[in-house]
């Protein structure tokens, strides 16, 4: 009897331990998130400051570079389903100079000439000085309200709501995650702060980021819209193989793969 007492109080010690083991970094991932929540470092004028200054470094450090990237898009709904892929290589030289070169294309022609073709025009208009000025994410052009604090294994980001203060066809309403070491945008959930069309009932847009040495350049962009008639078309927009040229503040070429970066950065 007191062997098989002795067993059970092993057994329960062991399931204890392994509770204790297995609860332990929940419980101070819990208590330092909470604690960070409550002693949020700065303001939202403070990040947005903080924000607008480095994305005006960043801009001028990033002379040139080149990505490849991947449109897709699956249309279900009337008159019928469509799909289409495109690959498409993209050249940028500072201030606002972008090629574009289609490398292949599958699928429907019309969504390549109607929408993938389109979206490439529209980035190019975008990219104007007059433009640029009118969409920068700042003040000028969002009001800021902080909505939190977010600790991750990853690192610790700043979650700011943004309303636009026009109903321009290049801004959007909804939540950025700004990186709280590099104050640089890492993820935007928001939705367009003009209906890009009458025939369009709702857009959703999910954008992510990617460290490529000092800079923070799209991951994945995905746009979830529904037509009016019924319809629903998700597009991607997949960015990988990063090419870094002609930085200050990176004197050797990267890559992205589209899951991790390559090359030492700078400080």
């Amino acid at each position: 009897m007191q062997a098989e007492d002795r067993r059970n109080s092993s057994i329960k010690v062991a399931a204890l331990s392994l509770l204790l083991v297995s609860c332990s970094p929940w419980a101070r991932a819990q208590q330092n998130l909470a604690s960070a929540v409550q002693t949020a470092p700065l303001t939202a004028e403070q990040v947005v400051k903080k924000l607008e200054e480095q994305n005006q470094k960043r801009a001028q450090a990033l002379t040139r570079f080149q990505a490849t990237r991947i449109y897709r898009m699956q249309y279900r709904g009337f008159p019928g389903n469509r799909d289409a892929e495109m690959t498409v290589r993209m050249s940028y030289e500072s201030p606002a100079t972008k090629d574009f070169t289609v490398v292949s294309q599958s699928g429907s022609k019309f969504v390549i000439d109607h929408v993938f073709k389109k979206l490439l025009e529209g980035e190019q208009e975008a990219a104007g000085n007059e433009n640029r000025q009118r969409t920068a994410l700042d003040t000028s052009n969002y009001d800021f309200v902080l909505d939190g604090y977010e600790v991750t294994p990853a690192g610790a980001s700043y979650v700011l709501s943004v309303l636009p203060k026009t109903k321009n066809k290049f801004l959007y309403r909804g939540k950025i995650w700004v990186d709280a070491t590099d104050f640089a945008v890492t993820r935007i959930e928001a939705e367009p702060a003009k209906n890009p069309s009458f025939w369009i009932k709702k857009s959703e847009i999910h954008h992510s980021y990617v460290k490529v040495n000092d800079f923070w350049l799209p991951a994945e962009n995905r746009t979830e819209s529904w037509v009016r008639l019924g319809g629903q078309a998700s597009l991607t927009i997949e960015y990988k193989d990063y090419r870094i040229m002609a930085s200050p503040l990176n004197k050797v070429e990267s890559a992205h793969d589209g899951k991790r970066s390559i090359g030492s950065p700078t400080q």
